[in-house]
């Protein structure tokens, strides 16, 4: 699975304006409201639904990363949105440390095989160095889906 087949490139906030974690939630599932991947009367049960699953465990897994993210009931399709922020985010992660990329992975409750696919997939870019540095230094949404392109041909090609 590629990162191109669930993350929603209209869904991209590369310069997140929230700067608190519940905000920065509800700022990227209004972009997968807004690129038609989240039904807009899921919008607020959805952002409750994450915002419930961080209380049960930080997503913020460390390196300046955190990975939101919730199988629901009402959801047809998965999709992901991905936010950069330049400041730095409270996720409470296991390191303590801020959180500067968040990929936010919204799946239907129906598909855990897909949801657990994607998750590897996203993990598996994010534990590296280069995909997690280019990711920060991101400022347009145009160089984030470049390098979602691109990190999916090297993928192709190993």
């Amino acid at each position: 699975m590629k990162l191109t087949d669930f993350v929603a490139p209209k869904a991209i906030a590369p310069q997140l304006e929230h700067t608190d974690r519940d905000g920065v939630i509800a700022e990227l599932v209004d972009k997968l409201v807004e690129s038609g991947s989240c039904p807009k009367n899921l919008r607020d049960d959805v952002v409750k639904a994450i915002i419930d699953r961080e209380w049960k465990g930080s997503t913020g897994f460390g390196k300046g990363v955190a990975v939101p993210h919730v199988k629901h009931p009402k959801v047809k399709k998965m999709a992901a949105a991905i936010g950069v922020s330049q400041k730095g985010v409270d996720f409470n992660a296991l390191d303590k440390a801020p959180v500067y990329s968040v990929v936010l992975l919204l799946s239907p409750e129906s598909a855990p095989d897909e949801h657990l696919q994607a998750m590897e997939t996203i993990f598996s870019h994010l534990q590296k160095d280069t995909f997690r540095r280019f990711l920060r230094q991101a400022t347009t949404t145009e160089e984030v889906v470049d390098l979602l392109n691109e990190t999916d041909g090297q993928q192709v090609q190993s």
